[in-house]
């Protein structure tokens, strides 16, 4: 657990050669040998022999992990994983890691960008809240358009037990988590800075509530960490891989919301966007993931649901228009087609308009009375005007 934590300061997020080194070597060993190899003269030597102990299986990475004890040993004096573990949990968090409970398992598909240790505010189980959870994200720069949206559908998924996912930031995220808050759910925040500094500064009341409401505040940055431009991206991946799928809500043709889209598309999770205003380029990067085919059209939470497939209840039914011709067989709509609401037809003249034959047209004729849509006359049968 130390050791874990040791990385998770050490190495920027979403750095494979760490990640890759942790897997092959489990995270002590991996930190020994980084101590051992950062002494001045000794990088060169220490790869090679690693490389061909390991039987070539960090061949690939040969070259790469020079550079990255470059990169590692300035941090390596400033580790202490202890103090960092203890100030978490006075905080009332906790520190994870794979393999203990609550981990998130999704987050095992990223292979070797996966984080080597998350940091959490809240005491929900991360693993069984986000079995049952949808991204929500979009632009910072949001209308109100896309934030009532973003508020409806987190809202709507949070009445129907789903967790809703985001980023923390302003406009769209803010909206999601909002929308979750006012439904009665539960709502996970991942941070591109510590979990114990809030970022944005404005947001810090709303994700005190979100806290306070059973939710979760992550981050795999340690303790104190700055928010940077490329931690946010980094960060994107994670949203993506906690949730069973992700909807783009509003975004712009360059908005950061669309890396998580990429990285959902690319771990296979189902992506949906909403579509806006055709004129409006706070959505065009909502319409682009539709042109290329990458998400699906969401409009609502029944589709959000239907997006991420089975998560309890099935979604309720479209309310629609009844039309007279619903729940007819062939014989009985084509023949409802033939029938006249001015002028009144005998069978044989029915058979004709409708080919189909005499006994057919008798027996859909009872089918159309009892359903109300056909009546007899003196001069044959037509159609009745339906109910207003």
């Amino acid at each position: 657990m130390l050791a874990r934590a040791a990385w998770s300061r050490l190495v920027e997020p979403g750095d494979t050669v760490a990640g890759a080194l942790v897997h092959t070597l489990g995270a002590r060993e991996a930190l020994d040998w980084v101590r051992w190899a950062a002494v001045p003269g000794r990088a060169e030597a220490a790869v090679e022999t690693l490389v061909a102990r390991e039987d070539e299986s960090l061949a690939p990475l040969r070259r790469r992990l020079r550079s990255a004890l470059a990169r590692w040993e300035p941090r390596l004096a400033g580790l202490e994983p202890g103090r960092e573990i203890d100030h978490v949990h006075r905080l009332g968090g906790r520190f994870l890691h794979p393999g203990a409970s609550g981990w998130p398992l999704g987050l095992d598909d990223l292979g070797a960008a996966a984080p080597l240790a998350l940091w959490q505010r809240g005491g929900p189980d991360l693993g069984s809240l986000l079995t049952h959870s949808v991204a929500l994200v979009g632009a910072r720069a949001s209308t109100a358009y896309g934030e009532r949206v973003a508020v409806g559908l987190a809202e709507g998924l949070a009445a129907r037990g789903v967790c809703v996912v985001s980023g923390g930031a302003y406009g769209i995220d803010a909206a999601a988590h909002r929308g979750a808050l006012a439904g009665g759910g539960t709502t996970v925040a991942l941070l591109a800075g510590g979990v114990d500094r809030a970022y944005p500064a404005g947001n810090a009341a709303l994700l005190e509530r979100l806290l306070d409401q059973g939710g979760a505040v992550l981050s795999e940055v340690p303790p104190g960490g700055v928010p940077s431009r490329s931690r946010f991206l980094m960060r994107n991946r994670l949203i993506a891989a906690v949730s069973r799928a992700t909807v783009v809500v509003e975004a712009a043709w360059r908005s950061g919301a669309l890396s998580t889209a990429h990285h959902a598309a690319s771990l296979l999770r189902p992506l949906g966007a909403v579509p806006g205003p055709v004129t409006s380029v706070a959505s065009a990067g909502c319409h682009r993931l539709l042109r290329e085919g990458a998400a699906v059209c969401v409009t609502d939470t029944a589709e959000v649901l239907e997006l991420v497939g089975p998560l309890g209840a099935a979604p309720d039914e479209r309310p629609g228009e009844a039309r007279p011709h619903d729940g007819l067989d062939w014989v009985a709509d084509r023949l409802l087609d033939a029938l006249s609401l001015r002028s009144a037809a005998t069978v044989d003249m029915l058979a004709r308009r409708a080919g189909l034959s005499p006994a057919d047209v008798r027996g859909a004729l009872g089918t159309l009375e009892l359903a109300g849509l056909a009546e007899l006359r003196a001069t044959g049968w037509r159609r009745t005007r339906p109910a207003s």
